[in-house]
């Protein structure tokens, strides 16, 4: 492997099959992910988790806080902060139901993932610690779909913070893929006198990591990373702040970034519009290149 892009065996199969009109698209499933950073001396860190290697998706592939949308947070009033459900709504390119469930997924994954929890008991402030017996059990019932997020904020009396979220891109899962998301990517920064934990049952690791020191590694083949991964970690490169990073999402092109896959002569090249360092060619019957 000459760098460290995720490249199950069975894709060739699969995406020949694609290509011959024997293999039917599933329907992704909407979800939110979010590179949640934290500023040091020169540059910012960002939270990554390696998910475990018996996970049937991108086992030990090293990811961010993420998952899918939680459609009992569609309607439900929720105190929010920030901007407005319409505002959200033409930012990510769906309706004002959608959007709030896609912005409670980034909120309820970050605090299920990493204990951060971008709430708070005012439209002005976010909560401090949440490492107690309480709110540990409150996150393992949101974890285990006992508790919507839309619930919790209600028991809590909380105020979801949408305006610490910066939208940053767009990504849906290639059509050959058996398990497929449509994930909106979020920047957000940590907030004061919160701290980060392995609160995942999906991952054995998580680590603060410059994205120019991640990206090397991948670049030496030695941290696994699905291609959104690494391209959003090389979008982070310029900004020398977490706030820089935050007030770039503002323009940023939500276009979903979707692979093809084509049949040329005996290969079938699979591609990422605007990606060009994930092409790979795949001769028939073998190996991609």
């Amino acid at each position: 492997m000459a760098n460290g892009q995720w490249y199950p065996p069975e894709w060739p199969e699969r995406i020949r099959a694609l290509a011959d009109g024997t293999l039917t698209p599933v329907a992704p499933r909407r979800a939110a992910t979010v590179m949640l950073l934290r500023d040091t001396d020169g540059a910012p860190v960002v939270h990554m988790l390696r998910r475990r290697a018996s996970m049937a998706f991108a086992g030990g592939a090293y990811a961010y806080p993420g998952g899918g949308v939680d459609h009992r947070d569609d309607e439900h009033h929720i105190r929010w902060a920030g901007p407005t459900r319409a505002w959200w709504a033409d930012r990510l390119g769906v309706d004002e139901t959608s959007a709030q469930a896609v912005v409670c997924a980034a909120v309820r994954e970050t605090y299920e993932e990493a204990g951060v929890l971008l709430a708070g008991p005012t439209p002005d402030t976010v909560v401090g610690d949440t490492t107690g017996e309480e709110w540990e059990a409150d996150r393992a019932a949101l974890v285990a779909r006992d508790l919507s997020f839309a619930e919790f904020l209600d028991r809590r009396g909380l105020v979801l913070r949408s305006d610490l979220l910066g939208a940053w891109t767009r990504w849906i899962t290639p059509e050959f893929e058996p398990r497929r998301y449509d994930t909106w990517f979020f920047v957000a920064a940590l907030p004061e006198g919160q701290r980060t934990r392995n609160a995942s049952t999906e991952a054995d690791r998580t680590v603060w990591i410059r994205p120019a020191d991640a990206a090397r590694g991948y670049d030496r083949g030695e941290l696994l990373m699905m291609p959104p991964t690494i391209a959003t970690l090389r979008q982070l490169l310029p900004y020398a702040t977490a706030a820089d990073a935050l007030a770039a999402a503002q323009g940023r092109d939500l276009t979903p970034v979707l692979a093809q896959a084509r049949l040329e002569g005996d290969e079938v090249v699979l591609s990422w519009p605007g990606h060009d360092e994930f092409t790979k060619h795949i001769p028939t019957g073998g190996a991609p290149a």
